[in-house]
């Protein structure tokens, strides 16, 4: 299977290029960038901070509010750079689908790439497709198969609406940000805050590397346990990465006939006896 990391880096340095190797940007600073600045760069921060609390807390509010009824969905990460000729394109683009008819709602950063294929698939599957998107000074603005949009300012905000509004991951090859919610999703599974998750790696072969380095060093120096390797399933398909999820989302009415299960009266134990 090719992979994804067919990235060519544009012979004359872009913006982006240009302002990282100075180590500052020329254009109008995020608000996650205000947020993080020190107390030298922003004397005024006890001025403004407290009351940048209300827009984090808006924010909060409004993902809380839109994204209550979506439920189950599944979350799809990876490269925003990937276009639509490339295979890792068009088997996100499937796996939506597939999830979709399966009766997922789906879940993108709303950008494009990988999250484009996604909602794509998503509309074509017929399941609400959903964007979460974020401010950033370099990246494009929401792709064009999104119902439900958002646009967060903080990292923080969307990254835990991700979590609390998915049953899984699927995570397609990327880059740093994708890392940024692999590794959120494993310390959240590996510490118990979050409970019966499929994470979902796509693509062995650019994965391998990283899989790699989890056993050597990580794991032969006592850093992570074996069973911490087991978080991670790995699939080379759409059939298998909807395979995944099934097999572990628990479904209401399973819950449920659980639930009934659990309170029968045993007889040998009842009081009446």
């Amino acid at each position: 299977m090719s992979s994804s990391n067919s990235y060519q880096k544009p012979s004359t340095p872009t913006r982006r290029d240009q302002e990282l190797n100075r180590g500052t940007r020329l254009g109008k600073p995020t608000e996650d960038e205000r947020l993080l600045e020190t107390r030298e760069k922003m004397p005024d921060f006890t001025d403004t901070d407290p009351w940048r609390v209300f827009r984090i807390m808006g924010e909060f509010v409004e993902g809380f509010d839109t994204l209550a009824h979506i439920y189950p969905a599944v979350a799809i990460f990876g490269s925003a750079r990937v276009t639509r000729e490339d295979p890792m394109y068009q088997m996100a683009r499937d796996v939506a689908r597939r999830l979709s008819s399966e009766g997922f709602s789906i879940i993108t950063g709303g950008g494009p790439g990988i999250m484009e294929a996604a909602n794509r698939g998503a509309q074509e599957g017929g399941s609400p497709s959903i964007g979460l998107n974020i401010e950033l000074p370099f990246e494009q603005g929401t792709n064009p198969y999104i119902d439900i949009s958002i646009n967060f300012h903080y990292f923080f905000v969307r990254k835990m609406m991700f979590v609390k509004y998915s049953e899984a991951f699927v995570v397609f090859p990327g880059g740093f940000g994708t890392l940024d919610e692999l590794f959120e999703a494993l310390t959240l599974i590996q510490t118990g805050k979050i409970q019966n998750f499929p994470l979902v790696l796509v693509n062995s072969r650019y994965w391998q590397g990283l899989i790699e380095w989890l056993k050597e060093p990580m794991l032969a120096e006592g850093k992570i346990s074996p069973e911490d390797l087991d978080l991670i399933r790995i699939a080379d398909t759409a059939e298998d990465v909807v395979q995944i999820i099934n097999e572990c989302w628990r479904r209401p009415e399973d819950i449920l006939h659980e639930q009934q299960h659990k309170n029968i009266a045993n007889p040998q134990k009842a009081d009446a006896q």
